[in-house]
């Protein structure tokens, strides 16, 4: 017999509740892409283009993530007319923010051991993290909605649409002095089990991308 899921009846609680388990996930997420950032042996490809924007313009990482967000939400909101949840403008403001905050306290470890283990770090509590603000189902993030209109439009899966993304983001952001390295490999290989575990956790079978 399946035993069930240890965190499954929390996506059943009160909408308020849900909404601070919301404001948590997007907490944790904003921690692990810091813990990755100054680990600073690659980043996840989003924080590629993040970090190659910085390089150009004088903003902070999280304010260009709260833009970067701000123009997906309208484009998919007026052109691919995806909805808009209370859950995708929180996403929006906060994933950027608590990367901010977070910078003068995370630490920034100078060995190349502590490195990687900073960052293996940053990628399991990404897992949770999706889990987390996925099992308050509160509305999909812009990057999700992104995802998920062209699926839509184009027809094609939504496997094959995050891939073309993820890729072309990661080339943009290269292009412009982001920060890629063997890191921007293991995200590649290993967020996906760590975003399956972290949902289960919630006894969610399935999950969005960011």
């Amino acid at each position: 017999m399946t035993r069930p899921a240890p965190l499954a009846f929390v996506t059943a609680q009160p909408v308020g509740r849900r909404f601070l388990l919301l404001v948590f996930g997007l907490f944790l997420y904003g921690l692990s892409l810091r813990l990755m950032l100054d680990a600073r042996v690659g980043v996840a490809p989003w924080e590629v283009l993040h970090l190659g924007v910085t390089r150009h313009l004088p903003l902070s990482i999280g304010l260009v993530s709260i833009l970067t967000g701000v123009l997906i939400v309208a484009f998919t909101a007026l052109r691919l007319r995806e909805p808009i949840g209370p859950g995708t403008v929180i996403n929006v403001l906060l994933i950027g923010l608590f990367l901010d905050v977070l910078g003068p306290l995370v630490p920034d470890p100078v060995a190349l051991a502590g490195r990687w283990a900073q960052f293996l770090l940053g990628v399991a509590l990404l897992g949770l993290a999706t889990g987390t603000y996925v099992a308050a189902g509160l509305g999909a993030g812009p990057r999700d909605g992104l995802i998920l209109g062209l699926s839509r439009m184009t027809g094609w899966d939504v496997a094959r649409v995050r891939t073309g993304i993820e890729l072309a983001v990661l080339a943009l952001g290269w292009a412009l002095g982001g920060l890629v390295g063997w890191g921007t490999l293991v995200f590649a290989l290993g967020s996906g089990p760590a975003m399956a575990a972290g949902l289960a956790l919630y006894g969610l079978t399935r999950g969005q991308p960011r």
